[in-house]
Formats: structure tokens, C-alpha cells, sequence
């Protein structure tokens, strides 16, 4: 005996047909009420053609209550009793919640359409259409509850200010993080001998953004910022920023090279380009100049690398050229020897180096000698000042001259010849 499978009803399309035919149902819309995280979990292993259905029946669920929403408006606006439009007001607030609900839900459903391939600006300007308040702000009494209505509900104002609250305690948070982080950084670095303050402020300062722009990221994060999508937006504008501010990015490579290479470091008096002064700062893209005078002075990064660097105070000793003329008639080993005594006698200078004093030149009003004994650095202009101080005074003392620039003129008469005569 055979059998034969059992045949679908006359004008009954076959099971496999009828299956193919059939509208899937959407799976979540169920309970629009469901939990924005459950909504997402649920969301999770479906494909792109089953949220596409999804994201409809959550487009129609919606639409409805957006009706509801405007059919309560316009009666509102239909100059209705005090009581009658009280009743509307308060109707409309219950109403628009529940609008608000049902579209942070809905965009929940396109975003995951999104992910998984789907197109989801149709669905996503639909629900910024029927966002918010249609209100007439001519009508005073439905503006103002609306507004009172707004700041006292849990989805609005209370939930604005906690978010702004919990966005401040967080940097407040961070940056305290970051204080106390930047400092413990620049005491163990400022332990190591070869690595100068400017470098030491640098990566301080660098620490503490860094930790800065952590905790903003958190703090918007926490508040409710979708901070993955303004990262890849900025992600995407990077490379027109970059080719906006290529200037910028010089200076700040510069900036790298004076860190690393240390040319000069903060205090050090330097001569840059023309500008002559202390270093007071360097940024990764300027370095601060403090002039003799106190001017300050910004200079590009690239400007400062890029030019010849002459580091005044960058070594421990420094040799002060001194010169002093004599007139002609002068005692010459006289003035040598009051050199002698006058550099041996000072207490800054250094023995080691040894000073050279000797004649330097025959000039047209004086004969020079040349005083270059060395010093500490710090000690330059101190030795400059008070070793000319004493030979001018030693010089006076032992009647030596120190003539001033002249000039001898000598005139020739010639007798005039008168001619004779004839």
C-alpha cells in the first residue's frame, strides 16, 4: 500500500508556496514599553531584512501616536473652556511622553539597521519630523506649561540638569586626576639629570590634557552624548583639518626637534633670529622670548629651527673680551702689569682657564691691549663691569692716558709766484 502525502485544500497555494508569500511579522513591537536595553538585545541576532520590518512596524506604532499627539493639538487650538484645555494640556504631556518613548526605541531600530547594512535616514528624519512640541508660542498659558511641564519631568529637565551634574563631577573628577598625575610625572622626571625643563613641562603638560580629554570623552559618554559618532565625524574632517593647518603641524614637528635636541632650555639667554632675550616657554608650536628689556617676544617653532641658534648661557664658562687703549706716550709695561694685577685680584675669575693679556694692536689714537679672562656664566657681566671700573681707576691712578679718537691735520703754506713783466 502506498501513501500519498496529504494535499492542501482546493484553492489552497502549497505550504512552501504560502510560506514564500507571507509578510514576515515583526518580532520586538509586541510591547512598546520594552526596556531601551532589552529592546537592543533582542535586536542583536536579526538580519538586515528583518530589521528593515522592524524598523516599520516601530515607523506605524509611531505614526499612531503622532496622530493622537496632533489630534490633541489641534483641539487645544480649537479655543476650548479653561477646563476643557487644561484637561488637553495635561493629555498632550502624557501623550508627548509617551511620543518620546516610542522614538528613542525607534531610533534604537534603526541604528542597528544601520549596523547591519540597512539605509536608516528614512526612518531617522521621520522620527526628527514628528519630534518635539508644535506649540503657539502666541498662545502665553500652553507655552508656559509646556515649559513648566518640560523642566519638571524626569525625561526632560530633571534629566537635563542630572546630565550636566554628572558631566561636570566627571571632569571635576578628571581634572583633579589630572593635577595630581601631572605633578607626581614632573617630580620623577625633574630626578633625571639629562632631561631638561623644557622637555619635563612637555610631557607634564601633555600628561594632563591627555587625562583631560580622556575624562571629556567619559563625561560626555555618561551625560548621554553618543561620543562614537562625533569621533568618527572627526575622524573623517581629519585629513582637511590636517591640510588646513599643515603651518601648525610644522611648527609643532619643530617644537618635537627643540625637545629632543635641546638646543636651549628655559632661563637660557639665546639669540634667535635676531631676537635676543631669555627662553621663557616652549609649546609645540612657539617659543616664548623674554627680551633684556621684558618685551616678550613669540617666535614659530619653525622659525627657531630653522634658524641659526646661538645659545648665550649654554655652557657653565664664558670668556669676557675686554679691550683698553693707551696713548702713545703711555708706559706699556706699566699697563700690562696693572692688567695683570687688576684680573689676579678679582675673585670671580677663573685661574683655569688662565686669562690672556697682551698687546693687541698699534690703532691711530692708542695702542689696545687685549684683557680676556674667563668667568662662570652667570658671573659675565658682573666681572665685565667692575674689571673695567677698576682699570680705569688704576690707569688714572698711575697717570697712564687713554686717549680719545684723533685725528692730526698738518697744512702746508706754499708762497705764491708772481710772475714778471717783460
Amino acid at each position: 500500500m502506498t501513501s500519498h502525502a496529504a494535499e492542501p485544500p482546493a484553492g489552497e497555494p502549497p505550504a512552501a508556496e504560502k510560506s514564500a508569500t507571507e509578510e514576515p511579522a515583526a518580532q520586538t513591537t509586541n510591547d512598546p514599553s520594552i526596556s531601551p536595553e532589552h529592546l537592543a538585545l533582542r535586536l542583536d541576532p536579526l538580519t538586515k531584512a528583518e530589521l528593515e520590518v522592524e524598523a516599520e512596524a516601530w515607523q506605524e506604532i509611531l505614526k499612531a501616536k503622532a496622530s493622537e499627539v496632533a489630534a490633541a493639538e489641534i483641539a487645544v487650538r480649537s479655543d476650548p473652556s479653561p477646563e476643557e484645555k487644561d484637561a488637553l494640556l495635561k493629555s498632550i504631556s502624557a501623550l508627548q511622553k509617551e511620543k518620546d518613548a516610542l522614538i528613542d526605541r525607534f531610533e534604537i531600530v534603526a541604528d542597528a539597521y544601520e549596523v547591519k547594512g540597512g539605509d536608516p535616514d528614512p526612518f531617522k528624519k521621520y522620527a526628527a519630523a514628528v519630534g518635539g512640541i508644535k506649540t503657539d508660542v502666541t498662545d502665553v498659558s500652553s507655552t508656559w506649561f509646556y515649559v513648566t511641564d518640560w523642566l519638571q519631568s524626569k525625561d526632560g529637565g530633571i534629566k537635563v540638569a542630572i546630565d550636566i551634574l554628572v558631566f561636570l563631577g566627571v571632569m571635576l573628577g578628571f581634572w583633579i586626576l589630572a593635577r595630581l598625575i601631572s605633578r607626581l610625572v614632573k617630580n620623577f622626571l625633574s630626578r633625571t639629570a639629562r632631561m631638561s625643563r623644557l622637555l619635563v613641562n612637555f610631557i607634564n603638560k601633555i600628561v594632563g590634557r591627555v587625562i583631560l580629554l580622556i575624562g571629556l570623552i567619559v563625561a560626555l559618554g555618561v551625560a548621554g552624548v553618543n561620543v562614537g559618532a562625533a569621533l568618527a565625524m572627526i575622524g573623517g574632517g581629519a585629513f582637511i583639518l590636517a591640510f588646513a593647518l599643515q603651518d601648525t603641524l610644522g611648527n609643532f614637528a619643530n617644537g618635537l626637534m627643540l625637545l629632543v635636541y635641546r638646543p636651549f632650555d628655559v632661563g637660557d639667554a639665546v639669540e634667535i633670529g635676531g631676537v635676543t632675550g631669555s627662553v621663557h616657554e616652549v609649546s609645540l608650536v612657539n617659543t616664548t622670548i623674554l627680551t633684556f628689556d621684558n618685551k616678550k617676544v613669540i617666535v614659530p617653532n619653525k622659525n627657531v629651527w630653522g634658524q641659526v641658534i646661538t645659545n648665550i648661557t649654554g655652557m657653565p664658562t664664558r670668556r669676557v673680551d675686554m679691550t683698553f687703549g693707551i696713548g702713545y706716550d703711555d708706559d706699556t709695561d706699566l699697563a700690562l702689569a696693572i692688567l695683570h694685577k687688576v684680573v689676579k685680584e678679582h675673585e670671580l675669575i677663573l685661574q683655569d682657564p688662565a686669562p690672556s693679556i697682551r698687546i693687541d694692536a698699534l690703532a691711530d689714537s692708542s695702542v689696545n691691549f687685549i684683557c680676556r679672562p674667563w668667568s662662570k656664566t652667570s658671573d659675565y657681566w658682573t666681572v665685565y663691569a667692575e674689571i673695567t671700573d677698576r682699570v680705569k681707576k688704576e690707569f688714572d691712578a698711575a697717570g697712564i692716558s687713554i686717549p680719545y679718537p684723533q685725528t692730526d691735520v698738518h697744512l702746508h703754506t706754499v708762497d705764491k709766484v708772481i710772475p714778471s713783466s717783460t
